[in-house]
């Protein structure tokens, strides 16, 4: 049996993530995924190519079709999408509220882009929040919601007391707790955390 996943006009990273939702629900079977760029069309074979799958690409200028071939890959290589956060101990330590440097606005966008993908995978243990990274945790935040469902799912979301204390914004606080600088060094002492 031959499924069809339209990703056409998804922007990165959807295309790799509805990719993964569907692989994660198929047996022994072939998935043809659609791209309509370049872009995609790599991101998603190489997802793919790491999951142990087969994969063959048709198309030319900018629409593909990308046949992924699931058969005979054990069901823990493609972990569902919002494993439960109890099964994963990462620690994420975000320190600004846009990710990269050099354009704040294309930072603001990596970030959203960032947060939800985050929300697509297996869920650390629980994001920090430092500096301006704060800021995510606020009622306006553009990325607010992404944050809520990780805590929803049981991700521990924390902010720093003193941070939030110097922007002035504790209390617009919208997601999470309130933490100190022992806590955080704590959980960046288990050796598991990436700091963004």
């Amino acid at each position: 049996m031959n499924n069809q996943l339209d990703c056409r006009g998804l922007a990165c990273p959807l295309p790799v993530i509805e990719t993964k939702k569907a692989l994660a629900g198929l047996n022994g079977e072939a998935l043809t995924v659609l791209v309509d760029n370049q872009v995609a069309k790599e991101n998603v074979v190489k997802f793919a190519t790491a999951q142990q799958c087969g994969v063959s690409v048709e198309g030319q200028d900018g629409d593909f079709s990308i046949r992924i071939t699931k058969s005979g890959i054990p069901a823990a290589v493609i972990t569902p999408v919002g494993t439960a956060a109890s099964s994963v101990s990462g620690v994420w330590l975000i320190t600004q509220d846009s990710l990269g440097h050099g354009n704040k606005e294309l930072g603001s966008v990596l970030m959203k882009s960032f947060f939800y993908t985050l929300t697509e995978r297996e869920l650390p243990s629980k994001v920090l929040f430092i500096n301006s990274g704060v800021l995510l945790t606020l009622q306006d935040s553009p990325v607010l919601a992404h944050i809520e469902t990780l805590a929803g799912r049981g991700v521990e979301v924390l902010s720093c007391g003193t941070c939030l204390d110097y922007y002035g914004v504790k209390e617009r606080l919208a997601v999470g707790g309130i933490t100190n600088m022992y806590t955080i060094v704590e959980a960046l002492a288990t050796g598991r955390a990436v700091t963004l």
